[in-house]
């Protein structure tokens, strides 16, 4: 549960301070008062992407952090800066972290979904996914995945080994002239870095023995050497320490400390001498480093894409000049590998299809609640037999066939669905896909899109059933969706001093009601639309009640946590 939120010179933000409330959180404001910045600083935090544009004009750094609460009680502090060149640094209780830590950690506390997302359900390639999210085994679209890059692997190594002649040859020139030429070099792994050092001590030889040379000397040969002195000093310890015991513990640090200086001086003896001043070395590591520097500018940019290169050349060649008989083995291979990858896409096409019959029924009864009772949906599956067709998602082809209207024929959603029907599919799919963790928080940004009307008092009801069992957070224009909220922000824009500045303020009730009858009647606010929207607010407690209750005996909540296991 996101608990605190703190935003620093973000946008349009320069600086605000929000607590959340468990439940549901609304926050409304006119168009462009910096609604979509809140949510642009939450994604900040859970590992999107950073960007130079976020940082306010003016300022050297932009900062978000939060404090999220887990259902244990514990607390998680997460921080975010952004840099006015765009360089970012995050960190998860003061220490510093990844972005796909912070992604990680926030795929465990945080789902937030835009208000573009929708359009996924345009693209059908993207309907895979969807469904995805519903399988009762979900690893298995990972095995998939390996299992198809393991037979592209496969294949492609057996395909090399199929090349006419002329393209063979030519390959293979091109590949021994490129292997040659980096093993007429010979890298080592780290060499570079090894010799770049050797350069910096080479460059400063004569300064490096000079200081080394007068250091020994100071500490152990010069007039008036350390070790000589101290010798003294600890003569006059012993005598204090037969007088006063309290200086024996010094004593027994003599050995210790004389000791330690003394590795110290014969290593500063022994550098000196061994440090070769000689310009011919020099030049052979500066030839070294060249030499290095050229196949890392042609095969890099690192070292060890070079090594790599190295290791994937002598692979090709190989692969290049195999007899018949390692052509016999790759063939092998790469049906051994098809027939692994079908055998995984098969079994997940079947969890596919069970998921999507369950799916389909599911968002039918979602979308009746979503003010929509005629609608139908199903989700289709077409495996397919052409391996050009095969992908890292299987075999599987998956679209949404939808219906508003009685009477009308089920046809794909991308090319009938209007604005506001393709708002509440999506929020039915994201709610269903919600995972059964009570206090989560579930962040929708502007979900009501191309709605109004029963639709838009449907869907409020939804994000209210919703937060009977997370905490939701909702960016909305609708006065329908606004009335049902447990706590009410309204975010607002001043201009001061020639600079745009967004607050954010946490209304009581008299606020609530101002706010909801601007949302419904604009700038002219009458005695009759502040009525309406006090009616509005009455029936929130009473509809509040309704949708705890609905979450508790609602059929396809229950069997939801039977598929989660819980």
């Amino acid at each position: 549960m996101l608990r605190f939120l703190g935003v620093r010179h973000l946008a349009v933000i320069d600086q605000l301070d929000v607590e959340f409330d468990s439940g549901l959180n609304i926050l409304t404001g006119e168009t462009g008062a910096g609604k979509s910045v809140l949510i642009a600083a939450i994604d900040l935090l859970v590992g999107g992407r950073a960007s130079a544009d976020l940082v306010r004009t003016g300022e050297s750094v932009a900062t978000v952090q939060a404090v999220f609460e887990r259902t244990t009680g514990e607390e998680v502090i997460v921080r975010r800066e952004v840099s006015s060149q765009g360089r970012s640094r995050g960190f998860i209780d003061d220490a510093l972290a990844t972005g796909a830590a912070m992604k990680d950690l926030g795929g465990t506390l945080v789902d937030l979904h835009g208000q573009h997302e929708h359009q996924a359900l345009l693209d059908p390639a993207e309907h895979v996914g969807l469904l995805d999210a519903f399988l009762t085994a979900p690893d298995q679209v990972a095995d998939v995945a390996s299992a198809f890059d393991a037979w592209r692997m496969a294949t492609a190594a057996l395909d090399r080994t199929r090349l006419d002649d002329r393209e063979k040859r030519a390959r293979i020139d091109m590949a021994s002239f490129q292997l040659q030429e980096i093993e007429k070099v010979a890298p080592a792994d780290g060499e570079d870095a090894t010799l770049a050092a050797d350069r910096t001590v080479l460059a400063n030889a004569d300064r490096l023995s000079r200081l080394s040379t007068e250091a020994y000397a100071a500490l152990y040969e010069g007039e008036g050497a350390a070790l000589a002195v101290l010798a003294g000093v600890w003569k006059r310890i012993a005598e204090l320490a037969s007088i006063d015991a309290r200086f024996a513990p010094y004593l027994d640090e003599r050995t210790t400390l004389k000791s330690g200086l003394e590795d110290l001086a014969f290593f500063l003896r022994d550098y000196a001498a061994d440090i070769d001043a000689s310009p011919d070395r020099l030049q052979l590591v500066e030839d070294r480093l060249a030499a290095i520097e050229r196949l890392k500018r042609k095969y890099g940019p690192e070292l060890a894409d070079v090594l790599a290169r190295q290791a994937a050349l002598r692979d090709e060649l190989a692969a290049l000049g195999a007899s018949e008989e390692r052509v016999a083995v790759l063939e092998a291979e790469e049906r051994s590998t098809r027939d692994h990858f079908l055998q995984r896409a098969r079994t997940l096409s079947g969890l596919r299809h069970e998921a999507a019959k369950g799916l389909s029924e599911s968002l039918v009864g979602t979308l009746s609640d979503l003010a929509m009772p005629h609608a139908r949906l199903e989700v289709v599956v077409s495996p397919t037999d052409r391996p050009d067709s095969w992908t890292r998602e299987g075999i599987d082809t998956v679209e949404f066939l939808f219906s508003a209207n009685p009477g009308e024929d089920l046809r794909p959603l991308a090319r009938i669905a209007s604005g506001g029907e393709l708002s509440r599919v999506m929020l039915a799919l994201r709610t269903l896909a919600a995972p059964d963790e009570p206090g989560r928080t579930l962040i929708f940004d502007e979900v009501d899109a191309g709605i109004g009307g029963a639709a838009a008092d449907a869907v409020g009801a939804r994000l209210q059933a919703l937060a009977g069992r997370y905490q939701v957070i909702c960016i909305t224009h609708l006065p329908q969706i606004a009335a049902r909220a447990g706590t009410h922000f309204q975010i607002a824009k001043q201009v001061t001093a020639g600079r745009t500045t967004t607050s954010l303020a946490r209304l009581d009730d008299a606020g609530r009601e101002l706010e909801i009858a601007r949302m419904i009647a604009g700038a002219q606010v009458t005695a009759q639309v502040r009525a309406s929207a006090r009616e509005m607010l009455e029936l929130r407690h009473e509809s509040e009640i309704k949708a705890k209750a609905k979450v508790k005996t609602d059929p396809r909540a229950k069997a939801k946590g039977r598929r989660s296991g819980s």
